[in-house]
């Protein structure tokens, strides 16, 4: 599968879990978390959305060729990182209560900055 195609499906099939967290969240486990527990919940659900967007921005860049494609698929990596570890231990911090969840979240938030910065890198090389 081409790098584009990659990216573009993984962005929209976490958009669309992204979208059903959310409406999870503040349907089935309004009446069973916290509210500290369920805002850390949407937290990682807004996160994961965004960045599933970012996701599919980098399909497109990437479909376009010329130039940047290697900073754009190194953003397109941390972007993936960062879902599973920094929405991912939300989650699990939400959903179990376990604390130590809380302690993995900052790496996500590292790979998600990351991504960022080299998509800001890959548009400059454009």
């Amino acid at each position: 599968m081409r790098s584009a195609a990659l990216f573009g499906t993984t962005g929209a099939f976490l958009g669309f879990l992204a979208v059903a967290a959310g409406a999870f969240g503040a349907h089935a486990l309004r009446d069973s978390l916290s509210t500290e527990r369920l805002q850390v919940f949407e937290t990682g659900a807004r996160y994961q959305l965004i960045h599933a967007l970012g996701l599919v921005a980098i399909a497109l860049f990437l479909e376009r060729g010329t130039g940047g494609a290697g900073a754009a698929m190194a953003a397109g990596w941390l972007f993936l990182a960062g879902q599973m570890i920094f929405a991912g231990s939300l989650y699990a911090l939400a959903l179990t209560g376990v604390r130590i969840w809380g302690a993995v979240t900052p790496l996500g938030g590292l790979c998600y900055l990351g991504g960022w910065l080299f998509l800001a890198i890959a548009f400059l090389r454009r």
